[in-house]
């Protein structure tokens, strides 16, 4: 039985929720990221609307270069949790047509609504209804590619953006597949692409119609990889996941820095703010990640999977500081820091506690009492007095 797989993509997700909340944005060219500072700042665009990319603003690029482009673009700090609210009534939009749904991300999930049809129709009336819903309700845009495998359903999602609807039919994935660039298939990178380029290879379709031993030969298992996805060929299942994939918090600093003592206390402040997100949700992590990024952009991640899940700084920061120090070596300057938690527990599996911890039953009275602050009277009313001289210090 052939199935019918949808990957629903959002338009300029933070930009288009911004641009929902406050009328005065719409048709303006928003970017979302750390601040420009007149084309000083640092950080990147985390992304923009489709009136600032005609200007040739793109997500991940540099905020600097993004002011360079478009002077005149209105620029919006990020806003995770209004953003987490928005991406929470989506998700659950999709779980109406189906619970056969794999969130990837913040604004994108694949759907497998093969057995859906008797309900709501085949997969272009539901990929038609969901669009519907998701600009009526929440009055947001979404790009859906409707195919008969993942990855097929990813391109054509991405093709006719934005509100675009592209459907590949079973049978003409080869042909719909066949004119795009090389650089379109999963796996693909810049080095990759140049090596098949130089190979004469520029269309997906002048791999597909290579013999599989020579690619194979040439390019080894990567080259068997590529081989199938140029003819359309992906059996991987929609896989259903309860819950966030990862809570983090990263920040960019106003300058490089090696102060030990700024370092520290800032990865202590993005630690309590995982933490706080943790018991927001319900959830606990068994693995703690750290990210941490040189001046000259080399970027590492560390991690260290737990015996027990945790969910408050006392637990998540004394592993960080431990990956950190792992990072860190003489003469280095650090431009970002970030803080992971992921392999994530929810309900009675997070609650699961040693019963031989005093100290952990103190740190969550702790942690409870301030969340209780927090809800009352906002996430700064209450912070370490260690964390105070660190606020200026930096930007998400």
């Amino acid at each position: 039985m052939s199935r019918t797989i949808l990957h629903v993509d959002m338009d300029a997700f933070y930009a288009a929720v911004e641009q929902r909340d406050h009328a005065e944005l719409r048709g303006k060219p928003v970017i979302v990221g750390s601040d420009p500072k007149q084309g000083k700042g640092r950080g990147i665009v985390a992304t923009c609307s489709y009136e600032a990319r005609k200007f040739g603003v793109h997500s991940a690029q540099p905020i600097s270069q993004a002011w360079k482009l478009c002077p005149q673009g209105i620029y919006v700090r990020p806003d995770m949790e209004k953003y987490a609210r928005a991406s929470s009534c989506v998700m659950s939009t999709l779980l109406d047509f189906t619970d056969m749904l794999e969130q990837v991300s913040i604004d994108e999930a694949f759907m497998d609504v093969t057995g859906s049809a008797k309900l709501f129709g085949a997969g272009p009336e539901i990929a038609q209804r969901i669009k519907s819903r998701i600009r009526d309700e929440l009055q947001l845009t979404a790009s859906v590619g409707v195919a008969g495998n993942k990855f097929i359903a990813k391109i054509a999602s991405d093709l006719k953006k934005p509100d675009g609807l592209v459907i590949v039919s079973p049978g003409s994935e080869r042909e719909f597949l066949s004119p795009l660039p090389i650089g379109r298939l999963w796996g693909v990178g810049p080095k990759t692409e140049a090596g098949l380029k130089s190979m004469g290879l520029d269309r997906i379709g002048q791999l597909a119609d290579m013999e599989f031993s020579e690619l194979s030969s040439r390019l080894g298992k990567i080259g068997s990889h590529l081989w199938q996805l140029s003819r359309g060929i992906d059996d991987r299942d929609v896989v259903p996941e309860d819950g966030f994939k990862s809570i983090g918090h990263e920040i960019t600093f106003e300058s490089d820095t090696a102060d030990q003592a700024l370092l520290d206390r800032m990865l202590l402040d993005l630690s309590e703010r995982v933490a706080r997100r943790l018991r927001a949700q319900g959830a606990r992590a068994r693995t703690v990640a750290m990210k941490f990024r040189e001046a000259d952009f080399s970027t590492f991640t560390r991690r260290i999977t737990l015996n027990e899940s945790v969910d408050t700084s006392e637990k998540i920061y004394p592993v960080a500081r431990k990956l950190m120090k792992s990072l860190m070596h003489e003469g280095i300057l650090v431009r970002l820091i970030g803080v992971y938690a992921s392999n994530l527990e929810f309900g009675t599996e997070a609650k699961q506690m040693s019963l031989f911890e005093p100290a952990s039953q103190k740190d969550r009275k702790l942690a409870a009492a301030l969340d209780d602050i927090a809800q009352r009277f906002g996430d700064r009313a209450i912070t370490r007095a260690t964390l105070v001289s660190a606020k200026k210090s930096g930007k998400e």
